[in-house]
Formats: C-alpha cells, structure tokens, sequence
C-alpha cells in the first residue's frame, strides 16, 4: 500500500485534509502533490462536504516547501512538467465552490507558503513563520510573486522574493497573511470553527463569490503559470538551481552529523 501523504476526515460539514510528511516538514513531493489534488477533487464532489481546512501533521511546519531532494534531479523538461502539476492543484484552490481554511501550525514556506495564500482564511499561532525563501535555493518565484502582488503590493513582494526573509506571525498578520492569530493549542479548533461558520453560509452564493475571485485574478495567474514554464525552463538548464539545493543539502546534513 501506498503511503498517505494527505490524511482526510470529515467532521460535520467540514473536510479536514493534512499534509502527513511531518519527518520532511511536510515538504511537497510528487506524491503528496498528487494525493492532495485527489483529496480536493473527493471534497468538491462530496455534496456534504460544504467547507474545507487544510493542515500540516505534527507541530513545526503547515509545509516547508519543495522537497529539494526530489527537485535537484531536475533538468529544463522536469521543471516545465513540474510547473503543470503545480497549476493543476493551484486551479482546484482557486475554481471550487467550497471555502478553504488553512491551520498554519508552523513555517509556511515556499510553495506551502503559496497555497496558505490561495486558501481563503488562515489561523495561526504566535511561533508561525511564513516566507518565500526559494531564492536561497536557486528558485525563481513566478506562481509565489503573483500570488504575493495580489495581497501584499509590488513593494513588498519584492521584498520578500529577493531578501528570501520569512515574516514572523506578528508581521504577517500585520500584513494581512494571517486572518486570525490564536494560542497555538487553539489552531485547531479555531480554524474548524471559522470553516463550519463558512459551511453554512448559502452554497450558491458562496460559489458565486469564489468564482468571481477567481475571474478577478485570472489574468494574472494566467501570466503567472505561462511565465513560470519560460522562467524554469531557463533556471534549470543553468544547472543553477540544483548546484544550490546540492549545497543546502550537504550543508544540512554536516549539521546533523
């Protein structure tokens, strides 16, 4: 049996899905990717699901990112492919009709950082750190850099695209990122009770206003995702971004040894 990268349950009206690599930061691999966009598929087209919360398992991380042992493989083709996978999922955040909470319970980063931004509302803790450190890894942010303009302005998006920094939670709930910041024993709890209040809002309505946030920002995610295939393409046949993740990895594990 294969592994289950994302940990499904229902309560109530809510589907609560959890990424489940918490040995890894619960980074994104290829499978897990794909676990998850089955996951959101079932809950679009289960009519009693009416709400959505998406978590990370353990007490570090809601994601770290992309595992970067998968990505340092990867020459030019991959890194297009790779970019197809990742709109297919960032479709199903922006095109279904059921509201999304995250329960950030640690870093957001990277790629998890992108998808916290794409779910509606998210509940946080005091300890939570959210960025976009792809840069320190030889990544060009494309999908992270349209996603970030739509919320934060082009001045703040540069920023944090070129510092590589990460917001601690006081700053990203400044910044509007975190919608609500509770204890961290309270993350839980709190974001199914903000998905349950969101479930029993009226359905059509609901869908109509996603799909009219959706409309809003096409444009831009279109740029985005036609964009990002040129950008990695290029980056990837440098051989740049995988010298960097190399260099990360050996560093990481001298500092276990």
């Amino acid at each position: 049996m294969s592994q289950e990268f994302v940990l499904a349950e229902t309560i109530g009206q809510v589907r609560r899905l959890t990424l489940n690599r918490p040995e890894k930061l619960n980074a994104w691999n290829t499978p897990m990717r794909d676990q998850l966009i089955a996951a959101l598929q079932a809950a679009e087209a289960d009519d009693q699901v009416r709400a959505i919360v998406l978590t990370g398992a353990g007490d570090r991380a809601f994601g770290a990112g992309q595992d970067l042992s998968e990505s340092k493989s990867f020459d030019a083709d991959r890194a297009e492919s790779w970019m197809g996978e990742w709109k297919t999922l960032y479709n199903l955040f922006r095109l279904g009709s059921k509201p999304i909470v995250a329960a950030l319970n640690g870093v957001a980063a990277g790629s998890a950082f992108q998808v916290a931004l794409l779910c509606d509302l998210r509940v946080a803790h005091a300890g939570v750190k959210m960025g976009q450190p792809e840069i320190n890894s030889g990544i060009a942010t494309v999908t992270g850099s349209w996603i970030m303009r739509e919320i934060l302005g082009l001045a703040r998006t540069i920023d944090l695209t070129l510092t590589g920094r990460m917001l601690d939670a006081q700053e990203a709930f400044g910044f509007g990122l975190i919608s609500r910041l509770v204890e961290e024993d309270q993350v839980q709890s709190a974001a199914l009770e903000l998905a349950e209040f969101l479930a029993g809002k009226p359905p059509v309505a609901m869908r109509l206003n996603r799909q009219r946030f959706a409309e809003l920002t096409q444009e831009g995610f279109d740029d985005a995702m036609t964009s990002g295939v040129r950008i990695q393409r290029e980056a990837y046949a440098s051989g740049e971004p995988s010298a960097m993740m190399e260099k990360f990895l050996a560093s990481r594990a001298a500092r276990k040894a």
